[in-house]
């Protein structure tokens, strides 16, 4: 994946035309550029591209159209499809004008540390398998997709901040619901965020992840806690919010304003 930083001007439409460019000659060299995405507010352009190495890339985009990327970065196909879920290849010449935006999830179950010591090894993962049907089931029904299990926890991304923030919902939701029928009662945290697949310290998943996983930890057990993005991102779809004011979190220099999801049907 490469990173591009343009100067004023540049339109999505000029990058559309440059991608095309691209899948002309991009056979001569045994490579595929598979998408891209362009962020109009932030200059800021990512392509994704299937390539023997980082030096034919560069050489495609050279040759192509002379636009090269100020950074490659080479990442797990399997991790980047775990995290943007399915990659949509654009028709030649299509603009794209995102950013390739996605929302990150974290689940926490409250107590999970003592349940062994409290019930045993065979009833602590009734437990926590019952929880993970649950989140895994609201986090596909939402339409998205299991980064990794965290232990007591589940990681998730999202192609819509909206899917992200009503499967949180549901999660709460489901396991209020069956709480009754659950092996033991069972509450977790929930934090969110959004941000773009790459960061600047060429981690694919990076400060949007640590964020997320600060705000899941920040959250009392019961309770959905997002970022603003999430709740700006959000607006008009039918989701209740209330401001929590800033918080501290471990690893970030300034307080995050957080919100509170009002997840319950009659909030």
């Amino acid at each position: 994946m490469d990173r591009h930083e343009f100067v004023p001007g540049v339109t999505a439409e000029d990058l559309a035309e440059a991608h095309k460019a691209d899948l002309a000659i991009q056979e001569k060299y045994g490579v595929k550029y598979v998408t891209y995405w362009f962020d109009a507010e932030s200059l800021t352009g990512f392509c994704l591209v299937d390539s023997p190495s980082k030096e034919l890339a560069e050489t495609v985009h050279r040759e192509s159209h002379g636009i090269v990327a100020s950074r490659i970065i080479e990442v797990d196909p399997q991790r980047v499809t775990n995290f943007l879920g399915k990659i949509d290849e654009p028709e030649p010449g299509e603009p794209i004008a995102n950013s390739g935006l996605r929302a990150i999830l974290f689940t926490d179950m409250e107590g999970s540390t003592n349940l062994t010591q409290q019930l045993g090894d065979e009833k602590a993962m009734e437990i926590l398998r019952a929880h993970d049907s649950v989140v895994r089931s609201a986090v596909k029904d939402a339409g998205g997709h299991e980064v990794k299990h965290t232990g007591d926890g589940i990681m998730a991304c999202f192609p819509s901040v909206v899917g992200a923030a009503r499967c949180a919902a549901d999660i709460q939701q489901r396991l209020e619901s069956e709480s009754s029928d659950l092996p033991y009662p069972t509450r977790v945290r929930v934090g969110m965020t959004a941000g773009e697949p790459v960061t600047e310290n060429e981690d694919l998943f990076g400060a949007t992840v640590q964020l997320a996983a600060r705000i899941c930890a920040a959250s009392e057990p019961g309770e959905v806690l997002a970022s603003n993005v999430v709740r700006e991102l959000s607006l008009g779809k039918g989701l209740s919010w209330k401001d929590v004011g800033p918080m501290e979190l471990k690893g970030f220099d300034e307080p995050v304003n957080l919100y509170e999801l009002l997840w319950r049907k009659d909030a």
